[in-house]
């Protein structure tokens, strides 16, 4: 299998997937299903890599890619043109497939309880502790969310220092509990468990996914924490009928 179907129950017209390594034709540290264009893979085996994408998942348009820059930017992916500089987009629209890119910062999915309005947000710490899941869920107009948490970095794996701590804290102090100590000024942090207590903050009940770790997992997932600049990304997409 070279994608995971997210365990959500979601309306019928509405589906989402996050792409696996496997099963692509990228070679070497991005093997092989990379569709990140920014990592220095070569071009022609991004391209091919989306197209297999494409058809694995019978999209019913190209994905709408997006400049991550770790910030809060949300655009209407029906909307953009060429490479917006944006961390999530959302659409009302059916035929359009917002999508992120992550190997180890945390993709969010959202979906309307009614499946009118869906979103993807890439959430790393940075933007996880600035808001880019709040700015979304304002995007959407929609007050009755469900939300999936796909693969990223494990608890076991997240060493953070005291700086990124603080900056939660500062922010809510129930963050504490996402934090364990990893020795003198360094921390492991939950980043699931960081997103799903802002979720909480924010009223949304209907959560699911979470409990993967990219780093652990070599063979399906890439990690930039394990593996360094040189490796690839996951796409997690959502889209409607």
């Amino acid at each position: 299998m070279n994608w995971i179907k997210p365990d959500w129950p979601l309306p019928a017209h509405v589906h989402a997937a996050v792409t696996l390594r496997n099963g692509g034709v990228s070679s070497g540290s991005y093997a092989s299903l990379n569709p990140a264009s920014h990592v220095n893979d070569q071009p022609a085996h991004v391209q091919a890599n989306r197209d297999i994408i494409k058809q694995m998942l019978q999209l019913p348009a190209e994905p709408v890619w997006l400049q991550q820059v770790h910030g809060v930017q949300v655009v209407k992916a029906d909307q953009v043109q060429g490479l917006p500089e944006a961390d999530a987009s959302f659409s009302d629209q059916t035929g359009t497939v917002c999508a992120v890119l992550t190997a180890d910062c945390l993709p969010v999915l959202f979906c309307g309880d009614d499946g009118a309005v869906i979103a993807a947000a890439h959430a790393g710490w940075r933007g996880l502790q600035a808001g880019v899941i709040e700015q979304t869920l304002l995007a959407m107009h929609c007050r009755d969310v469900s939300i999936w948490l796909g693969p990223a970095i494990g608890p076991d794996n997240f060493e953070v220092g005291d700086d990124v701590r603080d900056a939660f804290i500062a922010d809510n102090s129930k963050t504490q509990a996402a934090f364990k100590t990893h020795g003198p000024g360094k921390w492991l942090a939950d980043i699931y468990q960081l997103a799903k207590l802002q979720l909480k903050e924010l009223g949304i009940k209907q959560i699911y996914g979470g409990g993967y770790c990219t780093v652990a997992d070599e063979q399906r997932f890439y990690s930039y924490r394990r593996d360094g600049a040189t490796t690839g990304r996951m796409a997690s997409l959502i889209w409607r009928d």
